[in-house]
């Protein structure tokens, strides 16, 4: 099977919706818990603030993948439509998202910052040498 540089895209948007469904798994019990009560606006917004760092944290991650990834996405359309795709550039999709997922278990699980910001990091860098190379193409 031929390898594509969409197929990484595939899996980062299933893993962000794998994220929206753990994302409702712990912030629904912990709202309820918290006894979260929306028809009473500021008295909710209090309580969203108190909610376990474990619903919070995932919460976060959700809204991370809708930043940065937004860049990662419009780059690999445009390398796909391009027609300038390497096998590097596969590679480098595929770091750059198997790094975004590391970087989610790690802020959903134990949330040690150094290393989710490591991880981070690494993953920029792999969407930098994508950009990097893109232009490089033209």
């Amino acid at each position: 099977m031929e390898q594509s540089i969409l197929t990484p895209v595939l899996v980062l948007v299933c893993w962000t919706l794998v994220l929206w469904v753990w994302l409702y798994a712990t912030r629904l019990p912990a709202m309820k818990a918290a006894g979260v009560d929306f028809t009473k606006p500021a008295e909710a917004k209090a309580k969203m603030e108190t909610l376990p760092a474990k619903a919070v944290n995932v919460a976060n991650n959700y809204n991370h993948l809708h930043e940065q990834p937004v860049i990662f996405y419009a780059l690999i359309f445009y390398i796909h439509l391009s027609g300038a795709v390497t096998s590097l550039d596969i590679q480098l999709a595929w770091a750059y998202v198997g790094l975004r997922v590391l970087h989610s278990l790690i802020q959903c699980t134990n949330n040690m910052v150094i290393r989710r910001f490591m991880v981070f990091v690494l993953a920029s860098i792999c969407l930098f040498a994508l950009a990097v190379r893109a232009v490089a193409a033209l």
